[in-house]
């Protein structure tokens, strides 16, 4: 160890150092004195030596329990008073190493976001590409995406290649009840990263969820409200600039799920987050390589179609791709075999998306209600919807719903048109005409589909201009009353937007009706069938549509 690094250790750990000479110090006097007072001891008369000896075992319990009083008073006063600061965090190691256990070939499922960062790993690395051109170091990187996505795993790769220190912090760590404590944490996470710098020639510190402290400052109301929290954003802002002043090597890599626009303007002008890198959800090829991925790790049946489990995962993210692995493993345990198989991950699919079996138990009479409700469902979806595929239909009752149908895409949407909001409308309705058709009134069942189906409606005619009385505008942003361009509509208007609304779904309603009662017998085929069997598979669904000549062409097989 160098004279540099010996210094810069000490400026580091030197509170550490003195409680440890301070306990050394309170030990050699406790050791000192007790070899003094033994040598007292046994020069007393032997009346004063019991008399000593009898009034130890008092004085050693009086000094417990006051001793416990008092470390019981300081642990409350940290809970209630310091969010879980001083004692409760005593022990914690707030440094994370070179040694974050992440490889960048272990970061799958973001293959175009890799390809990006590479670049910044690169400058890390060799700065000096960058001062022969004249430009400016990355000091700050900002990871925008939701979450589950992989940015804290990004992170941690980013650590590894460059083999630097990693410093990981939360949001939420520099709050707290006392004005001051954000700021003064800011401060120290960036004293501990210069040191670092100056022994290992750079270090990285991860900031997730940056959101939390990096908000639009807000305005100072009554006792100083708000104060402390725009010091700590304050602190932060002069830390990033104190940044570009020092040829440190230290990045900041900040993660959030928000988007940049509710973050302060301070903080995303040039200079402080310099790179901005958008982590999506993985589409289908890196679907593929993350199911690849982690079922490596477990024991599984090679015949399993990965493409097939990619196609019908669409919007998942990484960690629910992990989830659903996971979940398919304990089901695999749960049934006493030691391979997973494609059922199992069809299960652990519904866990996933539609949650956990119930426990209620219906009557014959419910059974029989939801399987036509459901069975409205299904057939509504496949006829007339452009882009989703039926992949199950369900009686099995699942949080809190008593039954499903669950239709996806067999690949990312990005854009959603007319035909799309009509057709999920009238997949919505089918429900409620299915139960008028068979029983001739309807339940408390459709309550939810008629919020969907209004809403997509209200969508339709109040953001995207697609009613048919021409009147176009995005009327639900411009009323929303934390816009500050809201505008007040006139009465002449929203009564012609709520009749667009009312005769897109009056439409829908009809061509439904037409659609059922034209296929009536089908209508009584799929929900005996769900009576049956419970649950209908992607398979099985697409059986009973061609026995009934319904075969239509199929995007991609989910």
């Amino acid at each position: 160890m160098t004279k540099k690094q010996i210094k810069i250790f000490i400026k580091l750990y030197w509170i550490r150092i003195l409680i440890i000479l301070a306990a050394f110090l309170f030990l050699a006097a406790v050791g000192i004195l007790l070899v003094v007072g033994l040598r007292n001891f046994f020069t007393l008369e032997s009346f004063y030596k019991k008399m000593t000896l009898a009034s130890i075992p008092l004085q050693l319990f009086i000094s417990i329990f006051y001793t416990l009083m008092f470390v019981t008073f300081i642990h409350l006063f940290n809970v209630w008073f310091y969010a879980g600061g001083g004692m409760a965090k005593m022990g914690q190691k707030k440094i994370k190493s070179t040694k974050v256990n992440v490889k960048w070939e272990d970061v799958i499922g973001m293959e175009s976001v890799k390809r990006e960062v590479l670049e910044v790993i690169k400058l890390i690395k060799d700065r000096s590409q960058l001062k022969e051109v004249g430009g400016k170091i990355i000091k700050g990187v900002l990871m925008i995406g939701p979450p589950g996505c992989g940015k804290t795993y990004l992170a941690k790769a980013i650590a590894t290649e460059t083999g630097l220190p990693f410093l990981a912090s939360v949001g939420s760590e520099f709050q707290g009840i006392f004005v001051g404590l954000g700021s003064s944490r800011i401060r120290s996470l960036f004293k501990q990263a210069r040191n670092l710098a100056e022994i290992y020639g750079g270090c990285i510190i991860f900031m997730d969820e940056i959101d939390t402290i990096a908000r639009p400052r807000v305005g100072v109301s009554g006792f100083g409200a708000g104060m402390d929290y725009n010091a700590t954003v304050n602190q932060l802002l002069t830390e990033l600039d104190g940044l570009k002043q020092s040829e440190s090597n230290i990045v900041v890599i900040a993660a959030t799920n928000v988007s940049e626009n509710e973050l302060d303007e301070a903080l995303m002008r040039p200079g402080r987050f310099d790179r901005k890198i958008y982590v999506g959800k993985p589409p289908l090829e890196d679907r593929k390589k993350l199911f690849e991925y982690y079922l490596k790790k477990t024991r599984y049946d090679k015949s399993i179609n990965l493409e097939v489990l990619a196609k019908r995962t669409v919007g998942f993210s990484a960690a629910d791709i992990a989830n659903m692995v996971r979940e398919a493993s304990m089901v695999t345990i749960r049934n006493n075999r030691q391979v997973i198989t494609m059922k199992d991950l069809s299960e652990s699919y519904d866990r996933v998306v539609f949650g956990l079996k119930s426990e209620i138990v219906l009557s014959e009479k419910e059974k029989r209600w939801t399987a036509y409700h459901e069975a409205g469902h299904a057939i509504i979806a496949y006829i007339t919807h452009p882009t989703d595929d039926v992949i199950k239909a369900s009686i099995i009752p699942r949080k809190g719903a008593l039954g499903y149908v669950g239709h996806r895409p067999s690949e990312e949407i990005h854009t959603y048109t007319r035909e799309w909001f009509l057709a999920n409308i009238k997949t919505a309705l089918g429900s409620y005409v299915a139960e008028k058709l068979k029983f001739g009134t309807t339940s408390s069942g459709v309550d939810e589909d008629f919020t969907q189906a209004l809403s997509l409606a209200y969508d339709m005619v109040w953001r995207f201009g697609m009613g048919d009385s021409g009147i176009v505008g995005n009327f639900g942003r411009l009323t929303h009353k934390q816009n500050p361009w809201a505008i007040n509509i006139s009465d002449k208007t929203k009564e012609k937007l709520d009749e667009d609304v009312q005769k897109i779904l009056n439409q829908c309603l009809k061509e439904v009706e037409e659609i059922l009662t034209r296929e009536r017998e089908l209508l009584e085929y799929f929900a005996q069938k769900l009576l049956e069997k419970g649950e209908l598979e992607y398979d099985e669904i697409i059986e009973i549509f061609n026995q009934y000549g319904k075969e239509k062409p199929h995007r991609n097989t989910p």
